[in-house]
């Protein structure tokens, strides 16, 4: 059951350290600063620009896990923030090869299919390669290393392309994860009520009286969860037929998924 207590907060924040899409973008905030130090007049604000969008990409994460604890909506759009940067840095990548005459290497060619099976998420590769998500971010480095740290730019700019797609891969399954967070189980607003309305039908000495604060709904009109027996929370669907529609959903979600109609 959700309940709060000194030891264990609400909502789990941080732990964006461990995510792949933040170890991926740190590698990718690196490889660019590198690039636009060997490759890229430093007197262009191509280099500024190219710099803040691979930090944006990163730090966005970093902050949106740390605000994940209070607010889901300023997580989704941290994220999403994130995840525009990447773009953006995509397309200078993209950018300076075409206005330099360099190949573009295609999504299926034997280079951008090399730099894939580096990427421990990638189900084509059949080698015995440790996980990355044990690695420092030097070992991580490494792996790609024989791409970004090669004599030739166009080496680099491609195999940074190749990686900003796998970023921006994790990125979306990651916001499609929250998104479906969000809509059945609710924000933390929503979580913290049934909380409070938990801890005060502990704490009653009386289980008569369910009186209740005005901020809080009657706890005399909430039902049982139908399959645990535990306290329900009052959603409203926000997709399918139903959308718009309220109902009674189990506040032990997605441990339970018992529902109720409301009336």
């Amino acid at each position: 059951m959700l309940q709060l207590n000194t030891m264990n907060r609400l909502r789990p924040s941080g732990g964006y350290r461990d995510t792949c899409s933040f170890q991926t973008a740190t590698l990718i905030y690196d490889a660019t600063v590198w690039f636009c130090e060997r490759f890229v007049d430093g007197r262009s604000r191509m280099v500024d620009q190219m710099v803040q969008a691979a930090r944006s990409g990163r730090q966005n994460i970093a902050e949106g896990s740390r605000a994940s604890a209070t607010s889901s909506q300023t997580e989704l759009r941290l994220l999403n923030v994130a995840r525009a940067s990447q773009e953006e840095l995509l397309l200078d990548y993209e950018d300076y090869l075409r206005q330099r005459h360099l190949k573009q290497w295609l999504p299926d060619s034997p280079e951008a299919s090399a730099v894939r099976r580096a990427f421990r998420g990638d189900p084509s590769d059949q080698t015995d390669r440790p996980d990355q998500s044990d690695l420092t971010d030097g070992a991580r480095y490494a792996l790609y290393a024989r791409w970004l740290d090669h004599e030739e730019p166009a080496v680099r700019a491609n195999a940074l392309i190749c990686v900003i797609h796998q970023a921006n891969y994790l990125l979306d399954r990651q916001i499609r994860a929250l998104e479906r967070a969000f809509v059945e189980g609710g924000g933390y607003t929503e979580q913290l009520a049934v909380a409070r309305m938990e801890h005060r039908r502990r704490q009653t000495k009386d289980p008569t009286d369910l009186s209740n604060p005005p901020d809080l709904p009657d706890l005399r009109k909430i039902p049982d969860c139908p399959k645990c027996g535990g306290l329900m929370a009052l959603r409203t669907a926000k997709t399918g037929r139903r959308a718009g529609n309220t109902f009674w959903g189990c506040a032990d979600f997605p441990d339970c998924s018992g529902t109720i109609e409301s009336g």
